[in-house]
């Protein structure tokens, strides 16, 4: 089965809130969904092929992949909810929480309008794989949950006094979700504390990129907030970048603090505005074919550029800022990143359920496999305590002098632009031209 490149998605979480791109696997007429109602054996046996064909690992972590086969399908199923009862256990024989089920309902909840309008708390949240507490990986800007306080490495206890303990993430996801105007209290841990947090869901507009122009001691210096990598991102991070460049700004800070990922594409898009030659990322499918994407000469600026990464950083944010470090054309300022270096597909399926698929790894321009461990900045900042209340308190001191990151960054940033002004081969300043 071909996968679209445009269908894969990079999200290091089941989505709460946000943005993919469905490859159609399933025949949507209905007939087929008629069939498959009455016989839910077909579907259990659909998402076995899937992962039959396109998993990433062909052991299938070690699972005996043809006796699970038999195993479901030596049982009888009276209705769906039994067969996705099934098929949920199936997939956690794999231990991967990056594939899993959606029935129809969490499928729909998952498909998001390209005007970037969802409806949610926005955040992004994992399950870990050894302690399996449902984890933020970050809250989405200038949404409900952000307003609240929710930060990234929060650890979510209850959802309106339910237990998440031995919670399915995607039951966690479908609890916080609700209707607009409605509200949804998550208990969370942070460090030793535990917090009631109550949130009033909302209708979001996301618009992913956010700019302005910073003064610096050597100029003017752009600085671009990317949130998430969704279907709107590039187009609106090139608009930045020109206007940017019109301004006469002497070099750039991207922030990818706490951007959770978003789509394969979009990353790829937006580091062909940074680099003008070099492998973006490679992936690796289960048969070891390497599929690399590389820069097309058509990078919209040279200058000098400073990358912010945290632990909120990954999967898109990750290939990013892996390109920009490993082809020398930024220096990451932060802490390591989140450290997800899977794709999922995800797939429809015939009675309107969905299952995202883990089909590849995908590896930095230098061969690295940043699954798990993440992406060490060249200047390490860690923020206090202190610091990241002040910060979370008031988001508006976020890429100021009052932020220790962005201060830093800035600093650098001008040694960068004083080298690339004096003529010094700085490859990290001016790119690999």
């Amino acid at each position: 089965m071909t996968i679209a490149k445009r269908g894969l998605i990079l999200g290091a979480t089941a989505l709460a809130v946000g943005t993919v791109t469905v490859t159609g696997a399933g025949i949507h007429l209905s007939q087929s969904k008629a069939f498959f109602q009455e016989s839910p054996k077909e579907l259990v046996d659909e998402v076995w092929q899937l992962i039959n064909r396109n998993y990433v690992d062909g052991t299938f972590n070690q699972v005996d992949w043809e006796a699970v086969r038999t195993e479901y399908l030596g049982r009888s199923y009276s209705n769906q909810e039994e067969a996705y009862v099934a098929i949920r256990e199936m997939l956690e024989k794999l231990e991967d929480p990056y594939t899993r089920f959606m029935d129809p309902q969490e499928f729909r909840n998952m498909q998001i309008d390209t005007s970037g309008e969802l409806t949610g708390v926005g955040i992004q949240i994992s399950q870990d794989e050894e302690t399996k507490e449902i984890v933020v990986v970050a809250p989405i800007e200038d949404t409900p949950a952000f307003e609240a306080g929710i930060r990234s490495k929060d650890v979510i206890l209850a959802i309106d006094g339910e237990s998440t303990e031995g919670m399915e993430l995607n039951d966690a996801v479908n609890k916080i979700r609700g209707p607009v105007g409605s509200e949804v209290t998550l208990s969370i841990r942070r460090g030793e504390d535990r917090i009631e947090v109550p949130i009033t869901r909302a209708l979001i507009e996301i618009h992913p990129v956010r700019y302005s122009t910073q003064p610096g001691p050597e100029g003017l210096v752009g600085y671009i907030r990317l949130t998430q990598f969704s279907a709107n991102a590039a187009s609106e991070m090139s608009e930045a970048i020109e206007d940017l460049e019109k301004q006469g700004v002497t070099g750039y800070i991207l922030d990818l603090r706490s951007n959770p990922g978003g789509l394969l594409y979009a990353s790829i898009d937006i580091a062909r505005m940074w680099l003008s030659n070099g492998i973006i990322v490679s992936t690796v499918n289960r048969q070891g074919v390497v599929d690399e994407e590389t820069a097309n000469n058509r990078s919209l600026t040279n200058k000098p550029l400073v990358v912010l990464v945290d632990g909120g950083s990954a999967s898109a944010s990750e290939i990013l800022s892996g390109a920009l470090q490993d082809n020398d054309r930024a220096v990451l300022v932060g802490t390591r990143t989140f450290g997800k270096g899977l794709v999922q597909s995800v797939r429809s399926l015939a009675d309107g359920s969905g299952v995202a698929v883990t089909v590849a790894k995908y590896l930095t321009p230098s061969g690295r496999d940043i699954n798990k461990y993440g992406i060490d900045p060249d200047v390490q900042v860690e923020l206090s305590e202190e610091q990241r209340e002040t910060l979370a308190t008031d988001r508006e001191l976020i890429g100021t002098s009052q932020d220790p990151q962005f201060a830093e960054a800035l600093s650098i940033l001008t040694v960068e632009i004083q080298e690339a002004r004096g003529g010094s081969n700085v490859t990290s300043a001016i790119g690999n031209e």
